[in-house]
């Protein structure tokens, strides 16, 4: 285990700090694509979410609760996906902890499969499995059939969702690498106040 002394978190801090400075002197487009990558991202697990939501309700014959149903649906994915592309990428960026292309574009990847793409659709299966069971519109399996059942349900919704799963996977992908060539841009820019001679 790591011993964290006192001058460590002032020099984490001073990288965050100069980095910091360096992206605040990026133009707005680029500032921007930096800041609210992890919206995008979060914005496609949403989408991802109301799709899945759409195709298991249509297999499960639930017509009742749209709202009730499709609010966490795309609220809940895109918490998620915003927040751990943050924590994963962004943050890692800014603190300098993050400092290999290949590194970055592997973690926002997996990021964008794992909680962009995948968790959506799981997280559809309970939602609309209890809205089944509740208004009954689909004839539920009995205790000992259930994991056989969900399989099946699951597999046409997974054939489905394979392109926009692997669309928030390639796109995850392409804006970390793009974050990070903006990081190395960004390192490269002059200090504000200095003049060159």
């Amino acid at each position: 285990m790591e011993n964290h002394e006192p001058h460590d978190t002032a020099k984490e801090n001073l990288i965050f700090n100069i980095i910091t400075r360096k992206i605040s002197q990026l133009p707005e487009a680029e500032r921007n694509l930096f800041e609210n990558g992890s919206a995008y991202i979060g914005l496609n697990a949403a989408l991802c979410g109301l799709i899945a939501n759409s195709l298991f309700r249509r297999i499960l014959n639930v017509t009742q609760a749209r709202i009730a149903a499709g609010l966490p649906m795309a609220a809940i994915p895109f918490l998620t996906a915003h927040a751990s592309y943050k924590g994963f990428v962004s943050l890692p960026l800014n603190t300098g902890d993050l400092n290999c292309e290949t590194c970055t574009i592997t973690r926002s990847g997996l990021v964008g499969l794992v909680f962009g793409g995948l968790y959506p659709v799981f997280l559809a299966i309970p939602v609309n499995g209890g809205l089944a069971a509740r208004y009954e519109s689909a004839l539920l399996p009995e205790k000992g059939n259930i994991l056989t059942y969900w399989t099946r349900i699951s597999k046409p919704v997974f054939r489905k969702m394979l392109f926009p799963i692997l669309l928030q996977t390639v796109f995850a992908a392409y804006l970390g690498s793009r974050q990070y060539k903006l990081i190395i841009k960004a390192l490269q820019l002059p200090e504000p106040g200095l003049e060159i001679q």
